[in-house]
């Protein structure tokens, strides 16, 4: 049997532009169904009622936060300072002891104003998913506000809204980052995986005790 070589060129297109249609078809659906849950300023007073505002990492600089994370931490600080919420969690990796990123996010928050008590640390948000998850299942938020970049917002509510959380998102974006347009295109890619893990609902990698979230935040301190 003689393999048309033309036959298979054009099976392999197709396959390939099915397969970008897909993707495409998946990074709009992941938009469209979450835009209207992302909040503007002079939307706040629809902020009511909130257990807690959730902070998504985005990285550290040696012991301070990456720019973008600075924005979203000013962002969830002039969101409790307007009384949206008293309760603050910071969710990031620390899952090795040189790299803790929730711990310079807390640092931070008290540095202005935030009192210790208030502020939980999630020391295994170690992506979106697992801190989304982990948020309603550890530390049993029911009605959250998620703090993130604006591009990033739309993924976070999805899988907000996927695990069964109420969930509104306010973007921090008070400025251009430098090669943002990358960071879109990986989060086409992102939405896309998390879309997946949405359908399956892994566990994260970890789990443990429940934190209510109406209780102290100094119980989740490691030093």
């Amino acid at each position: 049997m003689r393999i048309n070589i033309k036959t298979v060129i054009i099976f392999g297109v197709a396959l390939i532009l099915l397969l970008i249609i897909v993707i495409l078809a998946i990074n709009f659906f992941v938009k469209l169904s979450t835009k209207n849950q992302i909040i503007g300023e002079s939307d706040y007073s629809e902020l009511g009622d909130v257990d807690c505002i959730l902070v998504l990492g985005a990285g550290i600089w040696g012991d301070r936060p990456s720019p973008m994370l600075e924005d979203r931490l000013n962002e969830a600080i002039s969101l409790y300072n307007k009384g949206v919420s008293n309760k603050i969690i910071m969710s990031g990796d620390h899952g090795r002891e040189e790299y803790d990123e929730v711990n310079i996010m807390k640092d931070y928050a008290i540095e202005k104003g935030i009192p210790s008590e208030n502020i939980f640390m999630d020391h295994a948000g170690f992506n979106s998913y697992d801190s989304i998850y982990r948020a309603k299942e550890i530390f049993e938020a029911k009605k959250v506000v998620i703090v993130t970049q604006k591009y990033h917002l739309y993924r976070a509510l999805y899988i907000a809204n996927s695990l069964g959380l109420e969930a509104k998102g306010v973007g921090s974006d008070p400025r251009t980052y430098t090669n943002q347009w990358k960071r879109e295109l990986r989060e086409i890619v992102a939405r896309n995986k998390d879309f997946v893990s949405c359908i399956f609902k892994p566990k994260p990698k970890y789990l443990g005790d429940t934190i209510p979230i109406n209780g102290n935040g100094d119980v989740t301190n490691d030093r």
